[in-house]
């Protein structure tokens, strides 16, 4: 048997309100009502988790648009071909609606023959400048056709028309990326609506996905994967867990793949170093451990793999692509709208590139990914694929299959780096799936319609206050910096989690983090998040990037804290471990248990500590030694960059003690501060800074 560990990374128990399934009197559930509220704005944001149904309220929009606010067109622009199936004809009247959803089949270009390759395809082209100059409504169209159709005809071509882009974390302010270009190059001329729609807004690079003035102009709706999961009638919990294992992925995959549930699995990348680098032969050992292969069906192209019960799995591969015909008939029919709440119609889908985003099959209890995926957004998106809800299902999951370091590998930097992305992927899902923080200074006053306990707001304490229904809290500390202008408010209220993914994925954050022991953790709050911040938002004042570090860093150390507490597991007579999941439990608890919520405190606290912890249980002693000496090996001088930063908090740190910094300090952050105004002072007489 193949040695096997695990970590149980984040368990998330939904309250089953039933709020984000249940439709108004015009057939609109909780967040298509509030992003229509917004339909009159021109640049649009819709930022919104997979399921919450972000289709259908694009389609509420596009009508009012069309029908009411004077525009001739809607054009959809989603990233692949299979997620053009989203935007089919909808029958919104018969849900009380005051029009249907209708697309004609010469407009859907996403239906067309063809694959989604990244080259023109003249006559998608031309059937978009054909729609143009037609007395025809909507058009459905990929990312690239639309690409090449406004380098053909112009952003002119497209004056008073709605333009709305699926999957909008594909966009970048990147020179190179064109969408991004073109999209720019629209909002510059002023003339087009714009609907942008994602469930991820963050990316997996350092690129922006729009420019801060850009952005700036875009009103935002936010749903969270909170509000979202929290309001399902059928799903009880939401389970997410990384599986370290020696030796092949093949020989381990059977102690995570359970036949008897609606599965998702993606193989790696052939470039990913879990890869056999033969993506048919793994498939083929995989439907080899589900049973025994007994053809194929000739509808719709699944495999058939007899169970040892007499059962039959249906299994569609969507990675052997020697036979296109084969292939396409097994798309068409995972796509078949006739059997969309037919539990029965596949069982098993094995996948390499495709089913990740906006992909709909509402059945899938459990997503099972093989390798580490660099890109945060991949993770997020990939996640989404099991948490729609639906009768019966009860138990979401998504399982990371992964090598463990190995202390005998050659290139054990790569090892390391492929952990820390595992880690870096477990602390943002924690962060998605915690409830919005809202802070104030403290004694500032209570917010309007957030309950402060049977006791009400209290002068003189630290409150803690939470709105019921969205579970948003509002937590009071000391000290808090807020946000001056509109732009930082703004990110405040919107952006907190793309500031935070940014700053969990970069790599040497999370080594001085979590395995220097020397680091203190002002280091991480203050220095790297502090940086993040200036490069994501530089044209803020120097006051505004410190309100939005500060924000950023309590909203995410406080969710750290509170799976501290929640992860504080009780057990059972019998031995079983029964944890406390309730996460907006454990955030007002950690903040009833501390005397006076302030930033010292909160700049104190290490955001990796949970994961280090975690990590720990499930890597042996001798794996984790390993992994730290390779990263101290690796670790470099101040540069100066971080010398400047650190002088300047030397500077702050003189201002409030009438003291400099020492370098004999006991404390590991006087000690930092004082190195870092050395160095600064070093470099600055060697001409470093200009």
């Amino acid at each position: 048997m193949t040695p096997f560990k695990s970590i149980p990374a984040v368990s998330f128990q939904t309250a089953r309100t039933g709020a984000s399934a249940k439709p108004n009197e015009m057939g609109m559930r909780q967040m298509q009502e509030r992003a229509y509220a917004k339909r009159g704005e021109q640049y649009l944001l819709i930022k919104s988790p997979p399921a919450s149904g972000k289709s259908r309220a694009l389609m509420f929009i596009a009508l009012d648009k069309l029908a009411n606010q004077g525009l001739k067109q809607a054009i959809i622009v989603v990233p692949e071909k299979s997620i053009g199936g989203s935007f089919a004809d909808e029958p919104l009247a018969s849900y009380g609606f005051w029009a249907d959803w209708v697309v004609k089949p010469q407009w859907n270009l996403c239906n067309a023959p063809g694959p989604d390759e990244e080259r023109v395809d003249p006559s998608k082209v031309k059937a978009v400048g054909q729609f143009l100059a037609s007395g025809d409504k909507v058009l459905v169209c990929t990312h690239a056709t639309f690409r090449f159709a406004v380098e053909q005809l112009g952003v002119e071509a497209f004056d008073d028309r709605l333009i709305a882009v699926d999957e909008f974390h594909h966009v970048s302010a990147s020179p190179d990326n064109r969408l991004g270009s073109h999209l720019a190059a629209f909002i510059a001329r002023d003339k087009a609506h714009i609907v942008a729609m994602t469930g991820s807004y963050f990316r997996g690079d350092a690129a922006p996905v729009l420019t801060p003035e850009d952005e700036g102009k875009f009103e935002t709706v936010t749903y969270t994967y909170y509000e979202q999961l929290n309001g399902y009638d059928h799903l009880k919990a939401l389970n997410i867990g990384y599986f370290f294992y020696t030796g092949r992925y093949l020989e381990a995959i059977e102690h995570c793949l359970d036949p008897s549930r609606k599965t998702i699995v993606h193989i790696p990348s052939v470039n990913a170093r879990e890869s056999t680098k033969d993506k048919v032969t793994e498939v083929n050992e995989i439907l080899h451990y589900l049973g025994k292969w007994t053809g194929a069906d000739p509808v719709t192209g699944f495999e058939l793999v007899a169970q040892p019960d007499g059962r039959v799995l249906k299994i569609a591969d969507l990675v052997d692509d020697s036979d296109p015909a084969r292939r396409a008939k097994v798309l068409v029919a995972l796509k078949d709208s006739a059997h969309k709440n037919d539990r029965d119609h596949i069982d098993i889908i094995i996948a390499l590139g495709m089913a990740k985003e906006g992909f709909d099959w509402i059945w899938c209890e459990h997503a099972l990914t093989v390798g580490y995926r660099s890109s945060l957004t991949e993770i997020i998106q990939i996640i989404g694929r099991a948490t729609r809800d639906a009768p019966g299902k009860e138990v979401a999951t998504f399982t990371n299959l992964i090598a463990e370091p190995d202390a005998s590998e050659a290139a054990v930097a790569d090892a390391i780096n492929d952990t820390l992305k595992a880690i870096a992927a477990s602390l943002l899902m924690e962060q998605v799936l915690a409830p919005r923080f809202t802070f104030t200074p403290k004694n500032k006053g209570p917010l309007p319609d957030f309950d402060y306990g049977p006791d009400g707001y209290q002068e003189g304490k630290t409150n803690v206050g939470v709105r019921e229904g969205t579970g948003q809290l509002h937590f009071e500390i000391a000290g808090l910096v807020e946000p001056k202008s509109p732009e930082a408010s703004r990110i405040v209220q919107e952006d907190l989690n793309e500031v935070i993914a940014s700053f969990v994925q970069t790599k040497a954050f999370a080594e001085r983090g979590m395995f220097d022991e020397e680091t203190p953790p002002q280091e991480l709050t203050q220095v790297a998040m502090g940086k993040i911040v200036r490069d994501r938002y530089p044209e803020l004042s120097a006051e505004d990037q410190e309100a939005v570090r500060q924000h950023a860093i309590a909203a995410l150390n406080l969710t750290q804290k509170a799976k501290g507490l929640v992860m504080a597991a009780v057990g059972d007579d019998d031995g079983e471990i029964r944890a406390n999941t309730s996460l907006l439990d454990g955030v007002r608890q950690f903040a009833m248990d501390v005397r006076e919520l302030d930033i010292d405190l909160i700049d104190s606290i290490n955001p990796w500590q949970a994961a280090y912890t975690v990590l720990a249980k499930a890597m042996d002693e001798n794996t984790l030694k390993q992994v730290q000496a390779a990263i101290s090996a690796k670790r470099t001088k101040i540069t100066p960059e971080e010398a400047k930063e650190l002088a300047g908090r030397a500077v702050r740190f003189k201002k409030e003690r009438g003291r400099l910094p020492a370098i004999t300090s006991t404390d590991a952050w006087e000690q930092r501060l004082a190195e870092g105004a050395a160095a600064f002072m070093r470099y600055k007489e060697e001409g470093r800074y200009e």
